[in-house]
């Protein structure tokens, strides 16, 4: 891939966005749009992958969107920067890679702002290490800070990464995050200590992911 097309799109309702993502999937698949990587925040919402069980939904009876991508349930909103690149994957087409990729972008952007992070065996995305044992009673185990959940269907991404910047995570106490009960949720802002807006980082997580995906920086 030599070239990508960024849509910063705002504030989209989430159905609004697959929509479009729909739309776009099917328009690079039959060769008629190019790489495409949307940049968004939604409302309030959760979306479950195809693998959610039941007991990791909300207990409240909070309605819940059933998606096409893999993995679990997750919870998206407001101050979570969510990325949705469509792109052709060269053959033959390896999931993981792409996985890799975003992962590889998302670290970089969290170094930039002085937290790091790493991988967990047996699970996607981007974690913060667990708190050093010692007498300190507020102890944190593995903490989840970016989401990924992708679909590739004929060669061509759809869904993507949620990289929490400020969101409130109250809303993840509601469900089993990505179906993992031994781990937390983390965001930039509760790692720093600090206000760590979407606008902050969405520079950023464009120029890593364009590099990531096209092998080269922005322009």
């Amino acid at each position: 891939m030599s070239e990508l097309r960024v849509v910063r799109a705002g504030t989209v309702p989430y159905e609004q966005a697959w929509e479009r993502q729909r739309e776009v999937h099917a328009a690079r698949v039959a060769g008629e749009g190019p790489d495409t990587l949307f940049l968004l925040e939604h409302p309030s919402v959760y979306t479950a992958g195809r693998r959610t069980e039941p007991h990791e939904r909300p207990l409240d009876g909070t309605a819940v969107i059933d998606v096409d991508r893999g993995g679990k349930i997750t919870w998206h909103g407001p101050g979570q920067l969510v990325g949705y690149p469509i792109v052709a994957l060269p053959d033959p087409v390896d999931v993981v890679a792409h996985v890799r990729r975003l992962e590889d972008a998302l670290m970089a952007v969290c170094a930039g702002l002085g937290v790091p992070t790493q991988r967990v065996e047996g699970r996607s995305g981007v974690w913060v290490a667990a708190d050093a044992p010692g007498p300190d009673s507020r102890f944190r185990p593995e903490r989840k800070i970016a989401a990924i959940g992708v679909r590739v269907a004929r060669g061509v991404t759809m869904h993507g990464f949620a990289l929490n910047c400020d969101p409130d995570l109250a809303a993840f106490g509601a469900i089993v995050p990505c179906g993992i009960v031994d781990a937390g949720v983390t965001s930039l802002s509760a790692e720093l200590g600090r206000d760590v807006p979407v606008a902050e980082v969405v520079d950023a997580v464009e120029d890593a992911v364009r590099r990531v995906l096209t092998l080269a920086p922005a322009a």
